[in-house]
């Protein structure tokens, strides 16, 4: 399960997504050089694609340690892809081992050279290679996806059935995607076996609850539909929601689904285990800004980067395991608010203190080495990280 979203407006896209995977399965925040063709051949997760036609360089990704392709990333052309597993009425059970969705989020980044193309990149690999196999590391799950890309200029969501699809393309303002299929017959553009007019709602699988991804949509749209008002701190509130009148977690899975948030914690089996924010502006002289969170949102920091300086810290597998310890320390309290308060009390200074840092680096005109407030900001993480005893 994840979420992913994002606003257009006149400067640019902010774009955002959570991760959510198994609690134990880490996930690093990793950059990758441009790749030159004819390296040698392009192996997937599952799938040998033949001679490796070379990659555009990815300024930041979000990787399980145990698959080859990414659950969310941006390249270096500012487009921005993040995937949701969807249930539909083809049975991926049957489907050959072929592309999972994470390999296709890779495969665009690697080869898109903004949001229009990576649309047409994205559904030739699904109508070429089809999706199949699992993506769990100790369960055989396999699922389909939808995809929302993006650009400082557009947006589009793609959702597929195997090798089936439909798309739209978002000019302006807000849209967001989670575990459930949401276009309907406003589809903008399908695959040759989606009759013109269409509802793509046909597709969905009718055994598959809605629940479980309307009350995340339900966060996430309200954040992007809010206008100019639309920032890194609401995005980052959307991002460690709990769900409606929660001052902390949820203590369970209700009826309704309500108890699965945005910031999940469905205890033994999924957790937010990544997010990103970015903002990729429209003026290529203007760097694009990430935000990168390891782990839980509600028990870590947004790491703050600018341009394509990714920190090798943030592909720290021990790092990343000390704020595995925090959300299981708060999952394990019975209040479910009295731990998550007191970790916030640490982490928030520390959070707000690395923002404004940035912030002032990215717009003044001698701004301090930003290398140096990565460095500082990192050691003022794990100083907190050791007063909280993790």
């Amino acid at each position: 399960m994840c979420d992913t979203f994002c606003y257009l407006d006149d400067g640019g896209v902010w774009f955002a997504k959570n991760s959510d995977r198994p609690p134990d399965e880490v996930q690093l925040a990793r950059a990758f050089p441009r790749r030159a063709a004819g390296a040698g051949a392009l192996s997937t997760q599952y799938l040998d694609l033949g001679a490796d036609p070379g990659a555009a360089a990815i300024a930041v990704a979000s990787q399980p340690t145990w698959l080859w392709g990414f659950e969310h990333g941006v390249n270096e052309h500012r487009v921005a892809i993040g995937n949701e597993a969807v249930y539909t009425t083809d049975d991926r059970r049957t489907a050959p081992v072929a592309l999972l969705g994470m390999d296709i989020v890779r495969l665009t980044l690697e080869r898109a050279r903004d949001a229009a193309h990576a649309v047409l990149v994205l559904t030739e690999l699904v109508e070429t290679h089809g999706q199949g196999g699992s993506g769990w590391h100790h369960t055989d799950e396999p699922y389909f996806s939808s995809f929302l890309i993006a650009d400082p200029h557009r947006a589009s969501v793609i959702e597929t059935s195997n090798r089936t699809w439909v798309a739209r393309e978002v000019r302006r303002g807000g849209v967001a995607i989670s575990n459930r299929l949401t276009l309907g017959s406003d589809w903008t553009s399908a695959s040759a076996d989606v009759a013109p007019g269409c509802d793509w709602q046909a597709w969905r699988d009718p055994k598959a609850p809605t629940g479980i991804a309307d009350h995340r949509l339900a966060v996430t749209r309200a954040c992007v539909s809010h206008g100019a008002e639309v920032g890194l701190a609401s995005i980052v509130a959307a991002l460690r929601d709990h769900g409606p009148s929660r001052p902390g977690l949820p203590r369970d899975v209700e009826p309704d689904w309500s108890g699965v948030s945005v910031c999940m914690h469905v205890r033994g089996y999924q957790a937010t285990t990544a997010s990103l924010v970015s903002r990729l502006p429209a003026d290529p002289e203007a760097p694009a800004r990430h935000w990168v969170a390891l782990g839980s949102p509600c028990v870590s920091v947004y790491v703050p980067v600018i341009g394509d300086g990714l920190p090798a810290a943030l592909a720290d597998e021990a790092r990343w395991q000390r704020f595995a310890r925090l959300r299981e320390r708060v999952e394990a309290d019975p209040t479910g608010t009295v731990e998550l308060a007191s970790i916030r009390a640490e982490l928030d200074p520390v959070e707000q203190q690395w923002w404004s840092e940035t912030d002032v680096a990215a717009t003044a005109a001698h701004p301090r080495p930003v290398a140096r407030i990565l460095d500082e900001g990192l050691r003022r993480v794990d100083e907190t990280l050791n007063r909280l005893g993790v």
